[in-house]
């Protein structure tokens, strides 16, 4: 099989007919495990990897760690980045450099229980995140404007942030050992 962006368009073919003659296998459900440590650190375990989360010092961390918000970004960067490979190669395009810079605007107010000034959002969450996308390839621009609209229009996290999502917290007493 040949390759594009280092994935095979032809079992990417398949996965997408393998889904579509049978849609409950696009049910998917993805889990995290979070362990406080101390102070602001924390361990998270996905499918075995770990991943440290810390705020940095100036919030009273200590910046041992990329903090849960930078973490949505790289989360949003990374989703892109695997968005822009995947569809690139089903539309034959190579791509040769793809960086993604993101930035967002958190107001602290809300986080720490204050009242937000009036340009301020009452929310403790992103307001807004800008995502800019420096892709190098040779196709033509038509196609890269094509390839971009998908990438936007698919990406799990992306609409994840983009939309309310129910959140379904349920405090669980039990004894630790």
């Amino acid at each position: 099989m040949s390759k594009i962006n280092g994935l095979e368009p032809e079992q990417l073919g398949k996965i997408v007919q393998a889904v579509k003659e049978n849609p409950d296998l696009g049910r998917t459900v993805w889990r995290a495990h979070s362990y406080w440590r101390e102070g602001f650190q924390v361990h998270s375990e996905i499918r075995g990897f770990h991943v440290q989360m810390d705020e940095p010092a100036d919030l009273g961390g200590t910046n041992s760690a990329a903090n849960p918000v930078e973490m949505v970004l790289a989360s949003l960067g990374s989703c892109m980045c695997i968005g822009y490979a995947m569809n690139a190669a089903v539309l034959g395009i190579e791509i040769q450099k793809l960086d993604i810079e993101l930035e967002g605007n958190i107001d602290l107010p809300g986080f720490v229980g204050l009242e937000p000034q009036p340009d301020q959002s009452p929310l403790p969450g992103f307001t807004e995140i800008h995502a800019k996308v420096y892709l190098k390839t040779m196709a033509p621009k038509g196609k890269v404007q094509e390839l971009h609209q998908r990438v936007f229009s698919t990406s799990p996290v992306g609409t994840t942030l983009s939309k309310e999502v129910k959140i379904i917290p349920e405090y669980v007493q039990r004894r630790f050992v």
